[in-house]
């Protein structure tokens, strides 16, 4: 689903009654409760990995100056992860002004999947709830107003499965044990500061490139399916940025990214937060 898709949404907003604004809450809770169970229920069981540096000998070497940066040897696994973001999230093109949001997310590694669910308010009290979601190997993406009335939802599609898989791929940063060998994740080289790496599950794969500098991951690029105003997809170029590195329950993670599309007439940069809590289960 494009951004500029749910700028329609504005336009109907007035209608949503106060009962509408008083269900929204349990709504919401029992639909994000249902997903996130589905997710956290597929987790495969898998005996507790620690960290060793020996491991990543045959990695790329931005890859594996990253990688010593980043862990500390002796380190479990991470096979679940939960963060909290607190930014901006535009409803547009270009030109639309940025909306509050606020979002939880879920991820698990074996295997790859998140819920991400999201509160954009549009105008003041009138929020918009966003479900990004790859579950089960199946990609999911709807709007609702007062998270009850839908009114923009990604039809399933190839397309939008492979979208949404580069997406977990990406945020790995996050949870960058899931790079490791033996978790999923094929690396090839690029160059002296950037490796390619794929992933490929229930027979979705999908590829982004990191770029690795002063040993930390700046910035993701990848050319993903972007939906069209007619629900079409075409494959553009994207880029997502990472800042301010620090240190996480023994692991360096980013305190803040953004995101955007390179698109033929200009940047669009659609979500940008500080990432405020992150918590892990090994």
């Amino acid at each position: 689903m494009s951004p500029k898709r749910l700028l329609g949404v504005g336009g109907i907003v007035l209608l949503g009654g106060v009962a509408l604004a008083l269900a929204s809450r349990a709504q919401r809770v029992a639909s994000s409760a249902r997903l996130v169970g589905e997710l956290l229920a597929d987790r495969a069981s898998t005996p507790t990995r620690t960290v060793r540096f020996e491991d990543i000998e045959g990695l790329p070497k931005p890859i594996r100056r990253y990688l010593e940066h980043v862990l500390t040897e002796g380190r479990p696994y991470v096979h679940t992860a939960r963060l909290h973001q607190d930014g901006e999230f535009r409803l547009g093109d270009a030109s639309a002004p940025w909306k509050p949001l606020e979002a939880t997310q879920h991820y698990t590694v074996e295997p790859p999947g998140f819920v991400w669910d999201a509160r954009i308010d549009i105008v003041p009290s009138v929020p918009i709830r966003v479900v990004d979601a790859f579950v089960g190997g199946e990609g999911l993406l709807v709007a609702k107003l007062f998270s009850l009335v839908p009114v923009a939802e990604a039809d399933p599609s190839q397309e939008l499965d492979e979208g949404e898989l580069a997406r977990h791929l990406a945020e790995m940063v996050w949870f960058p044990t899931a790079f490791l060998p033996g978790q999923g994740v094929e690396w090839d080289a690029v160059d002296a500061h950037s490796a390619r790496a794929t992933i490929e599950y229930d027979g979705t794969s999908a590829s982004v490139v990191f770029h690795v500098d002063d040993d930390e991951i700046t910035h993701v690029t990848a050319d993903r399916w972007y939906e069209m105003d007619d629900g079409s997809y075409e494959l553009q170029p994207w880029t997502g940025y990472f800042h301010d590195y620090h240190e996480v329950d023994g692991l360096r993670v980013p305190s803040s990214g953004e995101v955007e599309w390179n698109l033929p007439d200009g940047d669009l940069s659609y979500w940008r937060a500080d990432i405020d809590g992150v918590e892990y289960e090994p």
